[in-house]
C-alpha cells in the first residue's frame, strides 16, 4: 500500500473519528490558522515558529519538494485536530534520519489521536526508507513522551535551556529516537513484509 492509496483514512478516537489525509500546499492558510490557535508552549519544540506566514509558506514548499511529508487529522466536521511532519534532508550528513513533529489541538488531546499520528508517521518513515526517527519536546510534556516511549522511542539527549519562549523564559528540550531500520529487520524476520 502506498501513501496515495492509504489516505484518506478514518481512525477511531475517543468520542468520535478522525480523518487522516496527506497535507498539500493547498491547505497552507488553513494550517496557519490552526497553528495560531495552539498554546505557544506546544510549539516550543519546533525549529521555527509556524504561526508566521513565511514559515508556513516554507513548510508548504518543502511538502511540494518532498523534503517533508505531512498528515492532517480532521474531525468529522472538517476541523483540524492535529498534524504531523516527517522531515528529511537528503543533502545533510544524516540522509538516513527523519525528524518527526506532531501537533495536536487541545480538542484532540487525551483521545488517542497522538498515538494514531505517530503510528502513521512511523509507516511513512518506513515507506521513505529512513533508518532512524527522532522527536523533540519539552520535558514537561509527559503525556506525549509516554506515548512516544510506548511506541518504542527512547530518550537520547536532554538539551538544557535550548529554547526561549515569547516571555524570554528558557526551556529544556528532550530528544527521543527510534531505530526504524532495526524494527523493519525484525518485522521481515517474522515474515511481515508489507507494513505500509
Amino acid at each position: 500500500m502506498t501513501e496515495s492509496t492509504r489516505y484518506p483514512r478514518t481512525v477511531e478516537i475517543k468520542d468520535g473519528n478522525a480523518i487522516l489525509n496527506l497535507m498539500t500546499p493547498a491547505v497552507e492558510a488553513e494550517v496557519l490558522a490552526f497553528a495560531q490557535t495552539l498554546p505557544p508552549h506546544d510549539l516550543l519544540f519546533l525549529r521555527r515558529d509556524i504561526t508566521e506566514p513565511k514559515v508556513m509558506a516554507a513548510w508548504a514548499r518543502q511538502i511540494e519538494s518532498g523534503e517533508i511529508t505531512s498528515l492532517l487529522a480532521r474531525d468529522e466536521s472538517g476541523q483540524i485536530l492535529g498534524c504531523t511532519a516527517v522531515v528529511t534532508d537528503e543533502h545533510s550528513w544524516s540522509p538516513h534520519l527523519g525528524e518527526l513533529r506532531v501537533l495536536v489541538a487541545p480538542a484532540g488531546k487525551d483521545r488517542g489521536l497522538g498515538r494514531h499520528l505517530i503510528q502513521e508517521s512511523f509507516l511513512i518513515a518506513l515507506g521513505l526508507g529512513l533508518e532512524k526517527l527522532t522527536a523533540q519536546m519539552t520535558p514537561d510534556q509527559t503525556g506525549a513522551i509516554a506515548v512516544f516511549e510506548e511506541m518504542g522511542f527512547t530518550a537520547e539527549a536532554l538539551l538544557k535551556d535550548h529554547v526561549i519562549d515569547q516571555a524570554g523564559e528558557k526551556h529544556d528540550i528532550v530528544i527521543l529516537s527510534h531505530d526504524v531500520a532495526s524494527f523493519q529487520s525484525k518485522m521481515q524476520a517474522w515474515g511481515i513484509t508489507d507494513l505500509y
